[in-house]
């Protein structure tokens, strides 16, 4: 695994999760792996867990992780080839990328979307121009349609709590919240649930809130919120704002909020969110605080899945050096 943007970086899904949860049980057991190695954490957005998560997780394997906050610490980088920078923009990617080649191992970077260009979204040029021209691994903390170590996160958490017997059935639900949100944390959970093909996997969103059929296609698309809870034993809740009618908002349905009335036709789910989470909007007190939510176990396996994927690639490059 050289680099890690989405599910197709990944050989064996079932591997690197066993990874993980061997990491889970014996955290330090690879301690030097990543001895004199340093990592680079690239923040364009506010972040709590996967920044967190991912500094234990590289010094649980000896490396030495460096925070650069770049949307309030450095300068307005300029993404765009042949660009003529007489505006706002005061460095080109293709200058400060090859600077962070040369000071780390491997380089972490987190972006949001402008939710305002679907085209310039799903191009993905920051992570694309970075990868270009850093010529290290990099590590997506989250981009602007992909989130691809929460995903990992949330199978981990999944094959924990499922019976080892049967697939579960996993329901990804949309919720209401107060402003529009990116599809990246859907697009990665029905990306990577897809691709891992061990349960039986419905979304249920209001009619408008579609997500692109490249990430879920194999997915059951039920309109019904409560004939798609039918039976689950996973819940994941999540917003995401309108994909065709980009970036909007079309529904303000507080009904969507999940309460433990919506849970009574489940096989008593497990309920899911990435967090951070806005109470009694997304997500009920009621439900949110009770026994079948696995919101905090989903949290603290942020580690051991950040911790897997360093340790693929410190290995690999390790072979290759």
């Amino acid at each position: 695994m050289k680099n890690f943007i989405s599910v197709h970086d990944v050989p064996d899904i079932g591997h690197l999760v066993q990874k993980a949860l061997d990491y889970k049980a014996a955290p330090f057991k690879d301690k030097l792996l990543g001895q004199n190695k340093r990592i680079g954490l690239l923040f364009l957005n506010p972040s709590m867990r996967t920044r967190l998560s991912t500094q234990i997780a590289a010094r649980n394997l000896g490396m030495e992780a460096v925070v650069f906050n770049m949307d309030k610490e450095g300068w307005k980088l300029e993404f765009e080839d042949g660009a003529i920078m007489n505006g706002t923009s005061v460095e080109h990617i293709k200058d400060a990328a090859p600077i962070f080649g040369a000071y780390f191992d491997i380089l972490c970077i987190r972006t949001f979307p402008a939710l305002i260009s679907r085209e310039d979204d799903y191009n993905e040029i920051l992570v694309g121009q970075l990868m270009k021209y850093a010529g290290l691994p990099v590590v997506s903390l989250e981009s602007a349609t992909l989130h691809p170590l929460q995903s990992l996160t949330d199978i981990i958490t999944i094959s924990e709590f499922a019976e080892q017997k049967r697939k579960p059935k996993v329901v990804l639900t949309w919720a209401p919240h107060i402003k529009p949100i990116p599809q990246c944390v859907a697009n990665s959970f029905a990306q990577w649930i897809n691709a891992w093909g061990r349960s039986d996997f419905y979304i249920t969103h209001p009619r408008g809130y579609k997500l692109d059929e490249q990430f879920t296609s194999g997915a059951t698309i039920e309109y019904d919120q409560e004939k798609a809870l039918e039976g689950a034993d996973f819940v994941y809740v999540k917003n995401w704002s309108a994909y065709y009618d980009y970036g909007k908002v079309l529904s303000e349905n507080t009904k969507w909020m999940l309460t433990n009335e919506h849970l009574r036709g489940t096989n008593n789910a497990k309920i899911m969110h990435c967090l951070p989470v806005r109470r009694n909007v997304e997500l009920s007190d009621e439900v949110l605080d009770g026994l079948n939510s696995i919101v905090t176990q989903q949290a603290s396996n942020r580690v051991w899945a950040a911790q897997a994927v360093l340790a693929e690639i410190l290995k690999e490059n390790s072979c290759n050096n």
